[in-house]
């Protein structure tokens, strides 16, 4: 008898308990969460399965921020750079899943593939020097001391007379590095002189090079939202301030950094839940093919 009650009671508390979940699915956080999905679909003519797979409660936030920035027109980074940023930061988590949808996303939004690959370039090289800072150990203070140093040297129009110099040496590469920037950072003086040279000139003929295909700005927004979630306090202070004496607003900062938040986050969904990368690139293509019946490229 004691069993038989124990046995109800059982069932019971079960059936509450699916009582209690029927009613949560079809509560509040369900009805926001089916209107998001309406509106997924009406803006990329398919819901995503990663999209379905996250929390019903958080889905409506999260494609909101996703809506308002990444896929909004009206922001001050157009959309070819946001998703140039995006393909930046995925390229070095990496992601393979975010490489491939902001390198086709870019391209539908006018890049070339000369920019696809500076951003990855950039990408590249940001990470590079944020290994070898940090291996370094360069104390802040003096890393800020010296860039506000470069800046002010840079900025200073007598700077232009400056020849440079012809460098196929590390001597050479030292001088050419003090003729651009004014001085020779810790940071380049920690790196090998075997291999100076060469790094100099790839820094030199891209981040510093005002002829790429990409403007100044923009490479040096890349390099924030890289160093951002890197995260290197070194990079992520000059990237910010390299791109302000470029031109950049505060907004396009904010942005660039808001765009790499949202990069991450997604990749980290993506990679957690280990969405099937075939089908993933289905989807995507689907939302590609729908896009390019309506979307002209930009070209700012």
């Amino acid at each position: 008898m004691k069993r038989l009650l124990f046995s109800l009671v059982l069932v019971l508390v079960f059936a509450a308990t699916l009582s209690a979940d029927e009613k949560e699915s079809s509560g509040p956080a369900m009805t926001a969460a089916q209107s998001t999905y309406a509106d997924i679909e009406k803006t990329l003519s398919v819901v995503p399965t990663f999209f379905k797979r996250f929390p019903a409660e958080s889905i409506p936030g999260a494609w909101e921020e996703f809506k308002s920035i990444q896929l909004n027109p009206s922001t001050e980074l157009s959309g070819k750079y946001k998703e140039l940023i995006g393909l930046a930061v995925a390229a070095q988590i990496p992601c393979q899943y975010c490489v491939f949808f902001h390198t086709e996303a870019a391209r539908l939004n006018g890049a070339t593939d000369e920019e696809v690959s500076e951003a990855i370039a950039m990408s590249a090289l940001t990470r590079h020097w944020s290994t070898v800072l940090n291996g370094s150990m360069v104390p802040e203070s003096e890393f800020q001391k010296q860039a506000a140093e470069i800046f002010a040297y840079v900025k200073n129009p007598t700077k232009a007379a400056m020849a440079p110099k012809a460098v196929s040496d590390s001597d050479s590469a030292w001088k050419d590095i003090e003729a651009t920037f004014g001085i020779v950072p810790s940071f380049f003086r920690a790196f090998p002189s075997s291999g100076i040279s060469g790094a100099w000139k790839e820094m030199k003929a891209l981040q510093l090079n005002p002829n790429t295909a990409i403007p100044g700005r923009y490479k040096e927004l890349i390099g924030l939202a890289v160093a951002a979630q890197i995260p290197c306090h070194y990079c992520t202070y000059f990237h910010t301030e390299a791109a302000k004496m470029n031109g950049a607003s505060e907004e396009q900062v904010k942005e660039a950094i808001a765009m790499s938040a949202i990069t991450r986050h997604w990749s980290t969904v993506l990679n957690g839940i280990q969405i099937d990368p075939a089908a993933f690139q289905k989807e995507a293509d689907q939302i590609f093919a729908a896009a390019r019946k309506m979307k002209k490229p930009e070209s700012r």
